[in-house]
């Protein structure tokens, strides 16, 4: 059995296996081909830590979060394109959702008049700069209901099967 950490300052990775009640050795076992040394070096910041490694860590701490969080902190292209997505309750995504949704209905029309001729000018600049912040909040939404899920089915609340079949027969 390893010892307890009393490191103050924790990486994410640290915290989420301590969270998952596994020991370094256990994450190794639970992951099969990261050995527990490691495990070590990236969680103190040592070495960088791997997508692969993100990966299994995981499925492992059931925590699809920290692919999320591993390409919007460490991953340079992620770091560019990929936002952070907050773990939030279904509730809260579902209310911003349909908020935003509800501000983008009433601007459908202002859109419509400002792409119809296929350029944006520039007294279109601000109404259609405050179109594409709605959609984007739209857009940050669906990753958190996706992450919700996938944090979901991580934790057995939602059977992965089920919701694949369920998903067969709307054809996607």
């Amino acid at each position: 059995m390893g010892k307890k950490s009393t490191r103050d300052n924790k990486s994410i990775y640290q915290t989420s296996r301590e969270d998952a009640g596994m020991t370094r050795e256990e994450a190794s076992e639970a992951m099969g081909f990261v050995s527990d040394s490691r495990i070590e070096k990236f969680e103190t910041g040592k070495s960088p830590v791997q997508p692969e490694e993100v990966l299994a860590m995981a499925k492992a701490y059931k925590k699809p979060s920290l692919c999320n969080y591993y390409c919007s902190h460490e991953c340079p292209i992620g770091q560019e394109y990929v936002p952070e997505v907050k773990v939030k309750e279904l509730s809260q995504i579902v209310l911003q959702m349909l908020a935003t949704m509800n501000s983008l209905e009433k601007a459908k029309d202002r859109f419509i008049e400002i792409t119809a001729d296929g350029e944006i000018s520039e007294d279109e600049l601000a109404d259609f700069a405050k179109i594409e912040q709605g959609v984007e909040q739209i857009s940050m939404a669906a990753d958190s209901l996706v992450l919700w899920v996938n944090n979901t089915i991580a934790s057995g609340k939602i059977d992965e099967e089920k919701l694949e079949a369920a998903r067969r027969t709307l054809g996607k």
